[in-house]
């Protein structure tokens, strides 16, 4: 077979976001081949999400049997940033929320955990400078080493390279930090770290639109943002300035989550709205966004939160499955963000 053979059965694969096959969206960046062998690269920027997953499978089945195939995805991140920061990382997903309370730091690390279950390479970098409590959500006890040129390794757990103020500060004391000390601690943390080659970093903000939201977007490549709220409508107008927030940056929003939208009475068996009903949705209905899902208001998440094991990790729970729902719908999101660009 040749070069032009192999484009014509590719144009059966058919990209379902974006709506044609993916020789005419541009999505196949090259095709090189060898004898029996073939490799071809395409314009793929999620590893693991289900799309995109099922795009390559559907390009392996295009050929006959007997091909040698050899795929590869790449796609630029479409950042204009420093190309020396993260550079070995190809997604940084922002979750971000407008006030405190709506369990951001829950979602945070479930979105993390639950892409490492996929077996993406994650990393999960706590930046609420004042506030950090990512490593006891993960009963995170092993703390970074130093290696002599004294760069930061970062602990490991479920699969997450993990880094957070919370490992260099003391147990209990306070932050007082003015906002350039704040940029500069930031910096530090995401350029002198070990992260390796990671497919997903998720950066667990601080509520707010502040000092780290800024240096945050200034300086790093986000490749996606996801906010946080919860159901009434207080929590919503506080959503509307972080989206704004990131408007303003031109950083593209994956969707909007809602938490704690329903509580489900272990006794009765009822379904009540604790905290009103469908904000989260009506919100992303408004915004011309996309609505990544519904994570219900489960004791068992403060019971996994205490005990250091992420509820997305649990296959027997209805908490588990929404919120292993909200992980498939970013990591699909992020990546029609990224192929988006080739069309």
């Amino acid at each position: 077979m040749d070069e032009e053979e192999i484009l014509d059965r590719l144009r059966s694969v058919r990209d379902p976001d974006l709506g044609d096959d993916i020789v005419s969206l541009g999505l196949v960046n090259e095709v090189t081949v060898e004898g029996n062998s073939v490799r071809i690269s395409l314009a793929l920027g999620a590893p693991y999400s289900p799309t995109e997953t099922a795009i390559a499978d559907e390009v392996r089945g295009a050929l006959p049997a007997g091909i040698d195939v050899d795929l590869s995805a790449e796609v630029d991140r479409g950042v204009a940033h420093d190309e020396r920061v993260l550079p070995r990382v190809k997604n940084i997903i922002a979750v971000a929320s407008g006030k405190g309370g709506v369990g951001k730091s829950t979602i945070a690390v479930n979105l993390a955990a639950g892409l490492a279950q996929l077996d993406a390479r994650v990393g999960l970098f706590d930046a609420d400078i004042y506030g950090p409590n990512v490593p006891r959500m993960l009963a995170a006890d092993e703390h970074p080493r130093a290696t002599e040129d004294e760069q930061i390794i970062p602990p490991e757990k479920y699969g997450m390279r993990l880094m957070s103020m919370d490992f260099l500060v003391g147990e209990d004391d306070p932050v007082i930090w003015r906002g350039p000390m704040v940029h500069k601690v930031l910096t530090q943390l995401w350029e002198d770290v070990e992260w390796g080659a990671l497919d997903y970093m998720v950066v667990d903000l601080p509520p707010g639109t502040g000092d780290t939201q800024l240096t945050l977007l200034q300086s790093v490549p986000v490749t996606g943002a996801v906010i946080v709220t919860t159901p009434q409508e207080v929590a919503v107008d506080d959503a509307r300035k972080g989206l704004r927030m990131f408007g303003k940056h031109e950083t593209p929003v994956l969707g909007i989550v809602e938490n704690m939208s329903s509580f489900r009475c272990p006794d009765c068996g009822g379904e009540h709205h604790i905290f009103g009903e469908g904000g989260g949705r009506a919100f992303a209905d408004e915004s011309d966004m996309p609505f990544l899902g519904e994570i219900p208001l489960d004791p068992r998440v403060r019971e996994s939160d205490e005990d250091g094991r992420p509820t997305v990790l649990d296959e027997d729970s209805e908490t588990g499955d929404a919120l292993r729902e909200f992980v498939r719908e970013t990591a699909n999101n992020q990546g029609v963000v990224h192929r988006q660009r080739h069309v």
